[in-house]
């Protein structure tokens, strides 16, 4: 309860953040990507330049996430072979425990018949 509180309370703060940079960064800016020709550019966008800024954060977001999911590869390949391997020793024991009960039952009957 004490967690998503807190969580609410920064996702709070970082919404007025966000809304405070929007509001005081209304202006238009021009993005060239034309850096032979900047007066008469081919490619270029004029947007607010809170989009500018919110969309760097989106970018950074995404690209962080997927470099983590890139470095934990070797730990997710890791988990999967223990797993299958737990899975393979456990269909084992439980063959030889089949076998042992068989063995067991056998011996009793044959105990029991010849007495």
């Amino acid at each position: 309860m004490v967690q998503r509180v807190a969580t609410l309370i920064v996702g709070f703060i970082a919404a007025v953040l966000l809304v405070t940079l929007a509001v005081s960064n209304r202006h238009g800016v021009r993005l060239v990507l034309d850096p032979f020709n900047p007066q008469a550019p081919v490619v270029s966008a004029e947007l607010p330049f809170y989009a500018y800024l919110l969309g760097m954060l989106i970018l950074g977001v995404v690209l962080g996430g997927v470099a983590t999911w890139l470095s934990q590869s070797k730990w997710r390949r890791t988990a999967r072979s223990r797993t299958q391997e737990a899975v393979r020793w456990k269909a084992e024991a439980e063959r030889l425990g089949r076998e042992r009960d068989t063995e067991v039952g056998t011996r009793r009957q044959l105990a029991i018949a010849g007495r």
